[in-house]
């Protein structure tokens, strides 16, 4: 467990299995169409996640409550999404996903990754912000072979020198 403030971050526990769903939810309900792509890895991370190589990652709060999470679906040959990152939103605005952003690229790190990648869309410029900060840098969109309907914006990583 790493501590951000009053926030940790964690590795996937299956009890968090049903928050994992509900924190991305959130804002899939409200600014989106779920897909069925999202139903599918939300209601089975462990095999649309873990299974293939990927991590999940939790902001848990003082009281132990899953706050935020984000994950890494790994593609294969050492590459990885970043997806699914979702905070409450009564914690936005806190570190939370400054936190999780952190931790997912020493994941990726970790893992040895040779690229990350993440979708999302322009609806979404607080987030847009979050990853312009983390060295993501915009690509023509859509992404090649993309699964979501929604993505307009495509993302690569590129690590500080």
């Amino acid at each position: 467990m790493a501590s951000s403030g009053h926030i940790e971050i964690v590795d996937y526990d299956p009890r968090w299995r049903a928050d994992f769903a509900r924190l991305n939810l959130e804002w899939l309900e409200r600014w989106f169409t779920v897909e069925p792509i999202d139903r599918e890895v939300l209601g089975d991370p462990d095999t649309h996640l873990l299974a293939g190589g990927g991590r999940i990652l939790f902001a848990v709060d003082a009281d132990g409550r899953a706050v935020g999470t984000v994950a890494l679906r790994h593609d294969g040959d050492g590459v990885y999404e970043l997806t699914k990152m979702a905070v409450e939103p009564e914690m936005r605005g806190r570190g939370a996903g400054r936190a999780l952003m952190e931790h997912a690229l020493a994941a990726y790190r970790e893992l040895g990754g040779r690229e990350l990648y993440l979708e999302s869309s322009s609806r979404l410029a607080p987030a847009l912000a979050l990853y312009e900060r983390a060295g993501f840098v915009h690509h023509p969109a859509p992404r090649p072979g993309s699964h979501y309907a929604r993505a307009d914006v495509h993302m690569i990583w590129v690590p500080a020198s």
